[in-house]
């Protein structure tokens, strides 16, 4: 039944109060910093470890994953799970060799580090793109996925959901990123319960199909028995869906170019970690890193569930669309459906928290770009603090509003999470090999950056439909290994560049590269260690 019992509405309400006054609270604690632009947007010293890694995963975690991922589980298979289970490493390589450069050079955006690196045409190049991206496919998307979610468990419509959960999200930004930051803690807190009943119904209900009584365990023997192709981590290229997770460079290739864009240097996630030292720094990514093995389980099994229960002949008409098309992102409203009063309650508040939070995330990121990277740059040079602050809310208020009103424009997707994937590569090649370059070759110039700047999105867009244009002619490559190639050919036509200049047209020394700052503590080694072995199990068992 597609509507929420009084009961789920009594949960939901004590999740909203409880967000709403936790966070009043923090702000009115730290209101006197309100007023101070890196306070704002960075929550400057105030995010302890716990809060930081929380918050990474909150503003990571959203509609896409709960929905979005839950479709591929259903349509790919535990094979999704990659983009997670690799995050986890890529946050320890992120901790270890990236973050103490930011700290170090008292980085706060993104765009700074490329205009103190190489200049400001660079920088301001890549925040329009950042922007664009944030509000056009980030936003845009989250709230999608998220309205689609909730009008497919309530009686409440679409347009509703877009406006409700855009609103909620805007007022939890306004606070700022200590706001953020803390009720993230709350949030990640209540995704991880509500996303583990949700993954507990869909066993259970599997092995009391097959005659189990709702065990468990039998339950994952039937799911692995009935859906053998589903638990494989690498694809080979006979699967049909090798071009979306196309074999080894699941590991190596595109995926990491992909991670180590989005981690770190990537706004949106970096930022939580701006405002800390080093150590309480380093520990909330490692906190992260544990957290991110977690996600496949309230993510991806209940749509490998769904799908084996869909074929047994169950939810036909639920998993199509009214041309009796499967719709694989339906998967998850249609196991929460099943909930019994109370318990979808709690799985409706779960998915509105990852939602919410992952908005404020994006939408204080798009407010940090905006304020310190284009208006206190180009438009009011000597804008107070006070100033800052003032248009950043103001930008998280016009950015929600434009995404509300783009977001129905995504309803002909199947699966949201690889269009989300795909789209977001297109700059990310070129992010990563400004980055790594500007970072560890001293001989990068600002005209390799520029020239990386602006091939990033033309060369990817030639790779992806130059097969059309030519009658396949050319070679269609899957998008992880367009974006190898493009990571490539960037770094490539960057060095080439640099070496073809004097070397005296260069910002290398403005940025302070120390291998001291690549030490770590014990505590941190041994944390890696444990999360990499893990890593190297699971894709030993499920290869």
């Amino acid at each position: 039944m597609n509507r929420l019992q009084t009961a789920d509405y009594l949960v939901f309400f004590l999740y909203f109060i409880l967000i709403s006054s936790y966070g009043y609270y923090i702000f009115q604690k730290k209101k006197s910093g309100t007023t101070s632009s890196t306070d704002f947007f960075l929550a400057e010293g105030a995010l302890t470890w716990w809060a930081i890694g929380a918050s990474l995963i909150a503003s990571n975690i959203s509609a896409e994953h709960f929905i979005g991922m839950s479709g591929s589980g259903f349509a790919l298979g535990l094979a999704i799970s990659t983009y997670e289970w690799m995050s986890a490493f890529t946050l320890i390589v992120v901790a270890v060799f990236i973050l103490p450069i930011y700290l170090k050079n008292k980085i706060f955006t993104m765009p700074q580090f490329l205009s103190k690196r190489y200049n400001d045409t660079v920088s301001t190049i890549m925040a329009v793109f950042w922007l664009l991206v944030y509000v056009f496919v980030n936003l845009t998307s989250i709230i999608y996925l998220g309205a689609l979610a909730i009008s497919s468990i309530t009686n409440i419509s679409f347009e509703v959901s877009v406006i409700g959960l855009s609103v909620f999200a805007v007022f939890v930004t306004l606070g700022g990123m200590k706001v953020i930051g803390y009720t993230d803690v709350i949030q990640v807190i209540v995704l991880i319960i509500g996303g583990l009943v949700t993954t507990y119904l869909a066993i259970s209900l599997l092995s009391e199909q097959y005659g189990y009584g709702g065990n468990i365990l039998k339950g994952l023997a039937v799911l692995k028995r009935e859906a053998p192709t589903h638990f494989h981590m690498i694809f080979d290229k006979t699967n049909k869906y090798y071009p979306e997770l196309p074999g080894l460079s699941v590991l190596i290739g595109g995926m990491m170019v992909n991670n180590l864009a989005y981690w770190g240097c990537n706004q949106y996630i970096v930022q939580r970690a701006l405002g800390a030292d080093l150590k309480t720094a380093r520990k909330g990514i490692l906190f992260a890193a544990f957290l991110k093995l977690l996600i496949p389980i309230i993510a991806v099994l209940p749509g490998i569930a769904m799908y084996v229960l869909h074929q047994r002949g169950m939810f036909q008409k639920e998993m199509s669309d009214v041309h009796g098309i499967i719709k694989p992102d339906h998967a998850y409203p249609t196991l929460m459906n099943l909930l019994p009063a109370g318990l979808k309650g709690v799985a409706f508040a779960a998915l509105t928290a990852a939602i919410v939070a992952s908005l404020a995330g994006k939408a204080n990121s798009i407010s940090t770009i905006f304020s310190l990277d284009i208006y206190k740059k180009f438009i009011n040079k000597n804008a107070s603090e006070k100033k800052l602050v003032h248009i950043g809310r103001w930008v998280v208020i016009v950015s929600m509003l434009v995404a509300a009103l783009v977001s129905p424009a995504l309803r002909s997707l199947d699966q949201a999470y690889q269009f989300i994937q795909e789209y977001v590569g297109f700059i990310s090649p070129g992010v990563l090999a400004i980055f790594l370059l500007g970072f560890y070759w001293k001989r990068t110039n600002s005209s390799a950056a520029l020239a990386g700047a602006l091939l990033t999105i033309p060369i990817s867009t030639v790779l992806k439909f130059l097969p059309q244009w030519t009658n396949n002619a050319f070679p269609s490559f899957p998008f992880l290994d367009r974006m190898s190639i493009t990571f490539g050919l960037i770094v490539i036509v960057m060095i080439a560049i640099s070496l073809s200049q004097p070397k005296k047209e260069n910002n290398a020394n403005a940025i302070e590269v120390d291998t001291a700052m690549f030490k770590v503590n014990p505590g941190f080694i041994i944390g890696s260690v444990v999360i990499t072995g893990i890593l190297a199990a699971l894709y030993t068992v499920f290869w």
